[in-house]
């Protein structure tokens, strides 16, 4: 008996969560998608960002939603933390062009980038399309490393950690220079 709960507990201890997302030192796929900084839209290229150093990649499922508005401005907050290190942030969502632009600058604070993915085909490349609802992302943050490799990921769909974990993840590969 003492076996089985042992094992139980063991399981529930190290059971992954019902979704997925690419595993660290798994090559990040590139991609290039109409965004908006402050607004005014652009293109944000992952090649490109990666050539300035890390980037850190958020997925969150619907701009101007309560979980995404709270993690937008933990982001914007931390946003120059980040750059300390040679990070660029980018966020992206299923929204379309012009709803990205007005969360980029109401709620990002113009801090930075927010790229539109109306398909989920970015989100689904990342293994972080919802599994409820193809339509949208999961609550899912990647740090890439300047070699294109995923060097941290976080799924859960409380906006409280993203942050932080992303930014020890950053310091962390700073250090490792």
């Amino acid at each position: 008996m003492r076996k089985i709960v042992l094992a139980t507990a063991f399981s529930l201890a190290t059971a992954a969560p019902a979704w997925a997302a690419l595993p660290n030192g798994a090559p990040a796929p590139a991609f290039t998608a109409q965004g908006a900084l402050g607004g005014k839209t652009s293109t944000f290229s992952l090649t490109d960002a990666l050539k300035k150093g890390p980037v850190v990649l958020y997925f969150f499922p619907a701009a101007f939603t309560k979980g995404c508005t709270v993690e937008a401005h933990e982001f914007a907050e931390a946003t120059e933390t980040f750059k300390e290190y040679g990070a660029t942030v980018v966020g992206v969502t299923a929204g379309n062009i012009d709803r990205v632009a007005e969360f980029s600058s109401v709620e990002c604070r113009d801090k930075f980038m927010v790229a539109a993915d109306p398909d989920a085909k970015i989100a689904a490349d990342y293994d972080a399309k919802n599994q409820g609802n193809p339509a949208i992302s999961n609550r899912t943050s990647y740090v890439i490393g300047q070699n294109g490799k995923i060097v941290a990921s976080y799924t859960d769909n409380n906006p409280d950690q993203h942050v932080q974990l992303m930014l020890n993840a950053v310091k962390a590969l700073h250090t490792a220079k």
